[in-house]
């Protein structure tokens, strides 16, 4: 149903500095695979498609100029570490028509059916040879628009790449970009340390848990899953905070420890709906009261180092932190409030001393590849008994980048993949509105949907 018409390699517009960008410890453990989302935007008459793909390209080879090592490509070096030959081989433009309108998308919901408007990367390449950045503009029948963006998952976090569209949407309207606008590419920011090695026990680096009776994850893993997108609006959010804030937790038997990260300081939006999250898939799992539960999570970094990075800092600073093991049958039965000090504690976890550590630990080993997901046609199982819960909520302080034809009605990502992924980011809406987007094991979902509302 959709056809790509073109490929066009996309450069710098003008000469760019040649020569190896090293990358940071935390850019070291992700896999070269790319984060991929999708802007949809609504017919607009006034273009036609060969003015937008022109307008893409030009933009994007100015954008280029600023982000140069984003038109180069990933090296391998020793011990399975990485770095960016910044050689200016440029970006990938897929030019695509489809069949289909906006409609028969209806809310776009993160299915395998979005896949076909994003351009697609074969893994089984040498690093070398995969673009950093590929974007595919899909015109639907009904004259709207798909801007399909990938970008590699290494060496760009979510703000990093927020900040990158949104200045290459700038110029695609014909504006220009300030001083403070400017990305920041020196890894020396992150990369210093007065650590002389690791400090913590880091497990974030561990073996989950497993379902019990289990030895591996491989059952786990050929379970039939599918997926649900369920709205909180801004009242639900408000009741979800109110009672993981509720002080009448001490009548359930539970008492929280003060620590001077927690005292009087209310749970946040993300550990109140992540605990929400959390809580009912314990529920609709069915698992054992004594199963082991963990959730992961990914955290911005930025504003935890000392000094922290500056706002412009282009990279991943980002480091993944995981829960303390807890009990099934705990999460499901103890108040809210019970969760989301769990959540909080693998978020408070990383103090500038424990990242530090952290880098010291991945930048002694040997080699770094097994600190990185494998790559392969799936992604890491994190699923059943643990989630993995992404944030989307503070990377999106607007609805999407405007490239001249307004601003998406939807944007977020294209497919979530395996169980126990879920997503929570802000509806197109804009009236606090947010969507959690969640894919578990197909017989957990329908109890997951009907404890997701009836608990709040």
């Amino acid at each position: 149903m959709v056809r790509i018409k073109c490929i066009h390699t996309v450069i710098p517009t003008e000469a760019t500095p040649n020569g190896t960008l090293l990358l940071s410890e935390s850019e070291q453990i992700n896999a070269h695979t790319h984060a991929l989302t999708i802007y949809i935007y609504r017919a607009n008459h006034d273009h036609n498609h060969y003015n937008i793909i022109d307008t893409i390209k030009h933009s994007l080879g100015n954008i280029l100029i600023l982000y140069y090592p984003l038109a180069g490509r990933l090296r391998m070096i020793e011990g399975g570490r990485m770095e960016i030959d910044c050689n200016g081989e440029g970006v990938m433009l897929f030019e695509a028509e489809s069949l289909k309108t906006l409609q028969d998308y209806g809310d776009f919901v993160p299915r395998a059916a979005l896949r076909p408007l994003l351009p697609t990367v074969d893994y089984r390449e040498p690093v070398e040879n995969i673009p950093l950045v590929l974007v595919q503009v899909t015109r639907f029948a009904c004259g709207g628009l798909c801007v399909g963006f990938g970008v590699s998952n290494v060496v760009v976090d979510g703000i990093s790449g927020t900040v990158f569209v949104d200045a290459w949407a700038k110029l695609a309207r014909g504006g220009t970009l300030g001083e403070d606008e400017k990305p920041i590419l020196d890894k020396m920011v992150i990369l210093k340390s007065e650590f002389i090695g690791p400090r913590f026990v880091h497990r974030e680096f561990k073996p989950l848990p497993l379902i019990i009776g289990s030895s591996d994850v491989s059952e786990e893993s050929k379970k039939e899953t599918d997926l649900a997108i369920l709205k909180l609006t801004r009242e639900m959010v408000e009741k979800l905070r109110k009672k993981a804030n509720d002080d009448g937790c001490l009548e359930f038997g539970y008492e929280e420890p003060v620590t001077p990260q927690n005292h009087h300081r209310p749970y946040s939006r993300y550990e109140s709906i992540a605990a929400h999250i959390w809580r009912c898939a314990c529920k609709a799992r069915h698992v054992d009261h004594n199963q082991p539960t963990v959730v992961l999570t990914v955290a911005g970094v930025r504003n935890r180092l000392k000094p922290p990075l500056p706002l412009n800092y282009f990279g991943n600073a980002t480091h993944p932190t995981v829960t303390p093991t807890c009990l099934s049958g705990e999460i499901a039965s103890k108040p809210l409030r019970y969760g989301a000090q769990k959540i909080r504690e693998a978020i408070e976890l990383l103090t500038d001393e424990y990242l530090r550590s952290a880098f010291e630990f991945i930048g002694r080993q040997d080699h770094v590849g097994w600190l990185r997901p494998k790559l392969n046609s799936e992604p890491p199982f994190l699923g059943n008994p643990n989630l993995n819960i992404w944030s989307w909520m503070s990377n999106m302080p607007t609805y999407g980048p405007d490239f001249g034809w307004g601003r998406p009605l939807y944007m977020g990502p294209c497919e979530v993949v395996g169980d126990g992924r879920a997503f929570i980011m802000p509806a197109p809406t804009g009236d606090g509105t947010l969507s959690v987007v969640i894919r578990l094991q197909t017989p957990h979902l329908q109890p997951f949907e009907k404890f997701f509302y009836e608990d709040i």
